[in-house]
């Protein structure tokens, strides 16, 4: 509440929050993405570091980084359909997960765009239902496998990671 209440009294829009817990089972990492214009990232970092239950803010969108988001569909098929939706889930590299008379549920991971793109084209066969995991991210900075200086017993941990600018703990 602490993380999302900073970014949104200042008036950024979160358009992305993803939460899952680390391999330490007392903290927890968000990934949030929010338009924030290059000149203010290095306050907006600033703010969340100044939080007492953020370990670490930092913008991934710095240095190198792998960005993903992930998109689950149900696609309606009629049976002439069928062949050239799986070909089209072929190119996007989005897995079957499920097949029935109806349809197809299908699973595909990748940029943002990219994913965009792929639910329009399966738009264009008919109906469909779209859930999207909201965007997650790991720095290739191999200085960022560190956490700065352990947070005292006391205080509550979590961890905190921005995607738009990314930020991560």
């Amino acid at each position: 509440m602490r993380v999302t209440g900073v970014l949104t009294a200042r008036g950024y829009n979160i358009e992305s929050l993803t939460v899952a817990r680390t391999m330490d089972p007392t903290l927890s990492r968000m990934t949030i993405g929010v338009d924030v214009e290059a000149h203010l990232r290095k306050q907006v970092i600033k703010q969340m570091n100044r939080l007492v239950n953020v370990l670490q803010a930092t913008d991934l969108g710095e240095g190198p980084a792998v960005i993903r988001e992930m998109v689950l569909m149900r696609v309606r098929a009629t049976m002439d359909n069928r062949t050239a939706i799986l070909k089209e889930a072929e190119i996007f590299g989005a897995r079957v997960i499920d097949s029935t008379l109806e349809g197809f549920a299908l699973e595909a991971t990748g940029a943002t765009e990219k994913l965009e793109e792929f639910v329009g084209v399966m738009g264009s066969y008919g109906e469909i239902e779209v859930t999207r995991s909201g965007t997650v991210a790991v720095s290739l900075d191999p200085k960022k496998l560190r956490l700065s200086s352990p947070v005292l017993a006391a205080q509550p941990k979590s961890s905190f990671a921005n995607s738009n600018p990314m930020m991560e703990s």
